[in-house]
């Protein structure tokens, strides 16, 4: 493992370390199409599902389904796909029965689902796994468009952006996270939301977190937003929604919000902090560390300017170096 690729690392597990979460279901990632065709990839291509936070037993079944699949039984895997007529179930049979027909049956149901993220992003799947990569790029391309509030997005979007730390950008807050107390994520969630029903800003933010780690970044922005329309002099609910509006494929989205910020509330390290974090994320190493050292410089005893302190070790003890910005693949 080479010191960019053991940064990238780093910055994607400190993220994922950095907030307590509800649940975090992810996407598999790939090496990233280079060319419009290649040879076909050897074995059975990765199989995303998202299921969310479903725990009927539909979904106990799809899951161990999954399990079987990722272990090479896919025939065993394929038996309990086929049980099935739902949608993921339908994704799942066509992937059991790989390369039999595989891409040409989600093609179909691509047709039929044109506005489906999770259909498009395994429908890219497939045609990388045969060598398809220009046919890839669009369809990941048009998975991560569809149904932006989902997992299934957001996967798509990070394939198209492979030598990018894996997961999400999540906001960090200053102030420690309620603990949940239900049973499931499903009813932790619902908590969460009852909470956010109140004028409680800091549970409005939890809320926000908490829709952010399950994939729906839309949802969180608007908790995001509603969290700032009760502290508009507050720059953590203002960073906290500029950092949900983060993706690979426009960045900009998320910067246009976040880099005025910086003027607005000079003294803030969640500012600079959260600022790294976002250009860690493209892939931009070098000056992620200039934004963690300034979030640093502004007020070392702050909670955002110890995380910023922490993840620059964390990329010291990687690599030395402050290597630039990656490239995306070609489009």
């Amino acid at each position: 493992m080479n010191a960019r690729t053991r940064i990238l690392v780093v910055i994607g597990v400190a993220a994922v370390a950095a907030v307590a979460a509800v649940a975090f279901i992810s996407g598999r990632g790939s090496s990233g199409p280079s060319a419009n065709q290649s040879a076909a990839r050897k074995g059975a291509p990765p199989l995303a599902l998202d299921l969310g936070l479903r725990d009927d037993a539909q979904a106990q079944q799809l899951r161990r389904a999954l399990t079987l699949y990722s272990q090479k039984k896919r025939a065993q895997a394929g038996d309990i796909f086929d049980r099935y007529s739902s949608l993921a179930a339908q994704i799942g049979s066509a992937f059991a029965g790989w390369p039999n027909g595989t891409v040409s049956q989600l093609e179909g149901m691509a047709n039929r689902y044109p506005d489906n993220s999770l259909v498009l992003l395994n429908l890219g799947l497939a045609r990388y796994w045969s060598g398809d990569n220009a046919g890839a790029v669009q369809a990941w391309t048009d998975a991560y468009e569809a149904q932006p509030d989902t997992q299934s997005s957001l996967t798509a979007d990070r394939l198209l952006h492979p030598n990018t730390p894996q997961g999400i950008p999540v906001f960090v807050p200053s102030f420690t996270l309620p603990v949940p107390h239900g049973r499931t994520p499903a009813a932790q969630l619902a908590e969460l939301a009852a909470a956010a029903r109140t004028r409680d800003l800091h549970a409005r933010i939890a809320y926000g977190i908490a829709l952010q780690r399950v994939g729906r970044e839309v949802s969180a922005q608007r908790a995001y937003a509603s969290a700032a329309r009760l502290a508009p002099g507050d720059p953590e609910p203002l960073v906290a929604e500029a950092v949900a509006r983060f993706s690979r494929s426009r960045p900009a989205r998320a910067f246009s919000r976040l880099g005025p910020l910086t003027k607005r509330f000079p003294h803030a390290p969640t500012v600079r902090f959260h600022l790294g974090l976002l250009l860690a994320y493209a892939g931009d190493i070098a000056g992620a560390r200039k934004q963690f050292q300034k979030a640093v410089a502004i007020d070392p005893s702050d909670p955002l300017a110890r995380e910023a302190a922490r993840f620059l070790a964390e990329l010291n003890a990687a690599g030395h170096s402050a290597p630039g910005r990656t490239q995306a693949p070609a489009r």
